[in-house]
């Protein structure tokens, strides 16, 4: 069968490239067509756009980049109607996504969602086009279940698939450290985010704190596909190391983490990595989005355990006597324990392993 799969960031190519893997394994006979990344390729897809080409944060830069946006929906639509493909798998990236299930919804082509886009913070009326439009949601947060049935909506709880990359990403050598040029000094992990836009915003913060730990060592999580120099800008004669395709390695060596808000909060969690939650965005953005969020907390760690378990410091918070004081309560002590045991609560909540087949074997169902 033709599958053809969407995923417009870099954890959609993640979780995508583990589904694509998956459903191989059910029908010897797929063929896939998708929009991603190196992930998916790697698993045999065929790439038609970069998500580098199609990450676009915060309302004021979308609508800078409209009609890059619209020239890619019109692309996308022409597209799938000749490949003609079974199923259409979405995942995440709600605003271009929505808009390509009800284009596939009104040409008879099977629509399927996975990872849902996070309506239960923003845009609730979101609902009723994925309703219209969406054949089957496969959602991977506990509590998006119960938010669905609030709309009579019926969706599956598959899990989610962080577990599965996890469980399965190789232990890292013994000699990491020395192979990548580090010394013996514990890591403090910075994850400024996979754009463009938000590295140039998170980084030079992040950075401001180092001569406040001088006992650690300094180690930047380099977004794969980006260009080196968007980093060197900001460390140049500065003893900071930066690694490429290599976080997972990273977090497993790492003993505190600075990290952008995204999936990368869910990850270090799951690597028992204490971290400090950073967002800073455009301030006309920020102040839409605030009159608009519906939700306690930004990062999905915080939003599933429904509590504040790692800080979050947004915008003006975000600051380097903020990131001093909270990097070193969980340094160390009874801070520490207390985030590692409600990691631990965390992964029990989040479902097990095996979300990628789960997800899988429902797509495959539906089709034969």
């Amino acid at each position: 069968m033709k599958y053809y799969v969407i995923a417009g960031e870099a954890s959609g190519d993640l979780h995508g490239a583990n589904l694509i893997k998956s459903l191989k394994q059910l029908d010897q006979s797929s063929v896939f067509r998708s929009w991603g990344g190196d992930l998916m390729k790697a698993e045999g897809a065929q790439i038609i756009k970069d998500y580098k080409e199609l990450a676009f944060m915060g309302f004021v830069e979308v609508v800078a980049n409209l009609q890059t946006i619209l020239s890619n929906i019109k692309f996308c639509k022409e597209d799938i109607l000749s490949w003609k493909p079974d199923v259409l798998i979405l995942i995440d990236y709600p605003g271009f996504n929505l808009r390509i299930a009800e284009f596939a919804k009104a040409n008879s082509i099977k629509v399927v969602y996975y990872i849902s886009p996070q309506i239960w913070a923003w845009k609730q009326s979101r609902v009723h086009k994925i309703k219209r439009t969406v054949d089957k949601m496969l959602v991977i947060l506990p509590f998006e279940k119960e938010f669905y049935n609030r709309f009579d909506y019926q969706v599956e709880f598959v899990g989610h698939p962080l577990l599965d990359a996890i469980a399965n990403f190789p232990e890292p050598s013994s000699n990491w450290k020395i192979e990548h040029g580090f010394d013996n000094r514990k890591i403090i992990a910075l994850l400024p985010g996979s754009r463009k836009q938000e590295i140039n915003t998170m980084l030079p913060i992040m950075l401001e704190v180092r001569d406040e730990f001088k006992e650690f060592q300094f180690v930047i999580a380099g977004a794969p596909g980006q260009n080196p120099a968007v980093y060197s800008q900001y460390i140049d004669n500065q003893d900071v190391k930066i690694v490429f395709g290599n976080t997972y390695s990273l977090l497993r060596n790492s003993h505190l983490a600075l990290v952008t808000s995204g999936t990368a909060t869910l990850e270090t969690a799951l690597f028992d990595v204490p971290e400090v939650v950073c967002y800073k965005g455009n301030f006309a953005s920020y102040l839409i989005a605030r009159q608009l969020i519906k939700i306690k907390y930004i990062s999905l760690v915080n939003l599933i355990m429904d509590a504040e378990i790692v800080k979050e410091l947004i915008q003006n918070e975000l600051n380097k006597t903020n990131l001093t004081n909270e990097l070193k309560l969980i340094m160390e002590g009874e801070g520490r324990k207390k985030m590692l045991d409600a990691y631990q609560l965390l992964k029990e909540k989040l479902g097990g392993e095996g979300a990628s087949k789960k997800a899988a074997l429902s797509i495959f169902k539906m089709l034969v």
